[in-house]
């Protein structure tokens, strides 16, 4: 199995004992579900940040769509606009974060459960992760979400792993 830290058969070669422990105890934790869960959460708050602010570059409308900023100087509507892009890029960034940390943290804990790495695996964590997000808005929605997150984690993935 292939790893972050390079434990292919003969990669350890040249190594000590204590040297080879450590690597296979790096190897592990890489592996654990909990590691995955934050590496993945800590991936998506990146991304979501940096699409965040990508995105919030375009909403922004400037003192002509609102009237309380054409009374402020320069220097004020840009500060306003920097806090704006802030505040939008941190929301991103927690929304990505926690949809990452969720179909991880879940994926994971089914594909342990299962002991087989499958499309299986991604579409119910999908439908997990989709059915999640939208339990605050009734079982429909959850359904909805469910279903969507599942096809498009089964998408993701088929296309990922297609020879």
């Amino acid at each position: 199995m292939n790893s972050p830290l390079g434990g292919m058969g003969g990669q350890n070669k040249g190594m000590s004992p204590q040297e080879q422990q450590t690597v296979r105890m790096m190897q592990g934790a890489f592996e654990s579900c909990a590691v995955k869960t934050a590496m993945s959460g800590v991936a998506g708050f990146g991304m979501g940040a940096a699409f965040g602010l990508f995105m919030s570059s375009f909403e922004y409308a400037g003192p002509a769509m609102n009237e309380e900023l054409v009374k402020q100087t320069t220097k004020q509507q840009i500060k306003h606009a920097f806090k704006d892009m802030g505040t939008r890029s941190l929301s991103m960034a927690k929304n990505f974060g926690k949809v990452g940390m969720i179909y991880a943290g879940s994926e994971c804990c089914i594909e342990s459960y299962r002991a087989k790495n499958d499309l299986y695996n991604s579409v119910a964590a999908g439908a997990f992760t989709g059915g999640l997000l939208a339990a605050k808005a009734g079982p429909q929605a959850m359904l909805l979400g469910a279903g969507g997150f599942a096809a498009f984690s089964l998408a993701i993935d088929w296309y990922m792993h297609r020879d």
